[in-house]
Formats: structure tokens, sequence, C-alpha cells
């Protein structure tokens, strides 16, 4: 094989090998970088979902103690109104 065909295939294989070793470090710091701020974006977009969630749970909450709070009042009324819907010979 011509010796500069070789060449070329050894840096194209090699990858970031290839490169000097600042220009390699330089990527691999870029690439961590880019990294971490994708990963504290996604951390704020799953702290602003957690959030809402803790919202819509406390709203259904509140919705379902005072459901709760009505029911004994309307089963006293609907208890006392099927009393007095009873035949009489009862």
């Amino acid at each position: 094989m011509h010796p500069r065909i070789e060449n070329r295939s050894k840096q194209t294989t090699l990858g970031i090998e290839a490169m000097s070793e600042p220009q390699a470090n330089d990527k691999r710091l870029i690439d961590l970088e880019v990294k971490a701020a994708l990963a504290e974006d996604l951390l704020d977009q799953l702290s602003q979902t957690v959030f809402r969630q803790q919202q819509q749970i406390e709203a259904l909450a509140k919705e379902v103690s005072t459901l709760r709070q009505q029911m004994p009042q309307e089963r006293s009324t609907q208890l006392a109104s099927l009393r007095d819907d009873l035949p009489p010979h009862y």
C-alpha cells in the first residue's frame, strides 16, 4: 500500500487519537459541557413538572376533602327521606 494512503487510513480509524492531545481534551471538555447543560435543562423541566403535579395533587386533595364533608350530610337526608317513604305497615 502507498505510504500516503496508509497514513490517511490510520488517521480516520483512530479518530480522536489522531488529534493532538490539547485538541482531543478540548473536544472532550466541550462534549462534557454540552451534556451538563442538557442535563441541567432536563432537570429544570422535571422540576417544573413535579411542581405542577404537586399543585394538582393539592387541589384534588382539597376537592376530595370537600366532597367527604358533603357526603354525610347527603346520606343523612337520603336516609331520612327513605324512612319517610316506607309504607305504613312496616
